[in-house]
């Protein structure tokens, strides 16, 4: 898949380019005298990893007794699928007792009903290497069934379909004993989609990265070839070639160069290799790059101590952006929310570069007109401790009620009974 290639730095573009000369008959040929260096940008994992880190960089926000029953890794699992979504177009979510695990499109073969085009049934498909069996796995609503493939032959059963949840016992002599079986009320895998369309992120954009990757590319070779000599030889016109090479070699073994009369010359001349216009393109192809991805470009807000204002009008296009993936992962993360019975509204904390001295002040303005807890958890999200957030308050409530316990004083009637707290 094209679109992993280019995450993983492999631009199979650039790789695939060669050059190419023509002779006199306008026959082409493979150019093997020429510089031909082949970079390729990791532009599109920056922009992936960017959006990732952005929404999901502090999980999914839940209640924790919920957050516990989804597994260890939840947090991670979605990640994971939307790396896999961004790249890929789709991913697949499939909620297996008391965990997730996720499936790529490349190793997961949607079926959809019909009908009403839901999800109804998949297969997931591996291969260590081609010379090891072909392993798949049938999903339906009522169970799985598993196959294999060797390499020689056709694919068996190796074992029968059976539900996905199975309550067992054991025995004595270690012996399983399978009591019942169930299913989920629906189909247990759930698709995250990129956007509506399930394209690549990468869609669009792939001749710019392309375009980048050649022009670094060619500012290298270029390099590589200005810094050849080329020696001029005049009144020697009745050299060959080979003259030509052997007064090369000799050059390169003793530096030395021999004229024969007074009227012969030999002048070294250096190419000094284009760097202005190729750096001005690749400077232009980069800035398109950014506004096409709707990236955040860090050497925007890198000059100098910028303002709050400034910072989140550089996030704008990322926001847009998040915003529209948010809603995939929401609904992704819904499915996965019904199929493990657990009730809940996700909610995400975007990481962001703040001017965070400004953003201090602007809470303790608004200090007299909202509650303390709500204070608290804006001051200390911040700073960076919203983990601190739950025992920061506990602490706080004790300390409060040990002030109140501590300087309360008894009524004046004596009547110890009615003493307490007026608010």
């Amino acid at each position: 898949m094209d679109a992993k290639l280019y995450y993983d730095g492999e631009n199979p573009t650039i790789n695939r380019y060669e050059k190419i000369i023509y002779d006199m008959k306008g026959l082409a040929y493979q150019d093997m005298y020429s510089a031909n260096h082949k970079i390729a940008s990791p532009f599109f994992r920056i922009v992936v990893d960017q959006l990732k880190s952005y929404l999901l960089g502090n999980g999914v926000t839940l209640e924790k007794s919920a957050k516990k029953k989804l597994g260890r890794n939840f947090d991670q699992m979605i990640s994971r699928a939307a790396k896999y979504a961004m790249i890929g177009g789709v991913s697949f979510g499939f909620w297996n007792l008391d965990h997730v695990e996720i499936f790529k499109v490349t190793e997961f073969v949607p079926l959809y009903d019909e009908n009403n085009g839901a999800l109804m049934a998949g297969i997931r498909f591996w291969q260590v290497d081609t010379n090891k069996p072909l392993r798949c796995t049938l999903y339906e609503p009522d169970g799985y069934t598993e196959y294999a493939q060797p390499t020689s032959g056709e694919m068996e059963i190796i074992k029968e379909k059976q539900a996905y949840i199975v309550h067992t016992t054991a025995a004595e002599l270690d012996n399983t004993a399978i009591l019942e079986g169930e299913n989920y009320p629906t189909f247990p895998i759930v698709p995250l989609k990129n956007n509506e369309d399930s394209k690549s992120s990468l869609c669009g954009k792939r001749n710019t990265i392309d375009a980048l990757d050649l022009a670094c590319s060619n500012m290298v070779n270029n390099t590589d070839e200005g810094n050849l000599i080329y020696w001029v030889l005049n009144n020697y016109g009745g050299m060959d070639d080979l003259d030509d090479a052997k007064f090369i070699q000799r050059l390169r073994t003793v530096h030395v160069a021999h004229t024969e009369n007074e009227e012969g010359t030999v002048e070294p001349h250096a190419i000094e290799a284009p760097f202005e216009g190729t750096q001005n393109t690749i400077d232009m192809l980069e800035k398109k790059l950014y506004q096409d991805f709707q990236a955040f470009d860090a050497s925007a807000v890198q000059a100098g101590n910028q303002t709050a204002t400034a910072i989140k009008a550089s996030y704008v296009p990322l926001d847009l952006k998040a915003d529209d993936f948010e809603e995939q992962v929401t609904m992704f993360v819904s499915g996965i929310l019904e199929l493990a019975g657990v009730e809940g509204e996700p909610t995400y904390t975007r990481n962001k570069i703040i001017n965070v001295q400004e953003e201090i002040q602007s809470v303790l303005m608004i200090a007299p007109y909202v509650p303390e807890d709500y204070l608290t958890r804006k001051l200390l999200t911040l700073l960076g401790d919203a983990d601190q957030v739950d025992e920061v308050l506990k602490e706080r409530a004790a300390e409060e009620l040990d002030r109140f316990d501590g300087g309360d004083e008894p009524p004046e009637d004596g009547n110890e009974e009615e003493t307490g707290v007026e608010l």
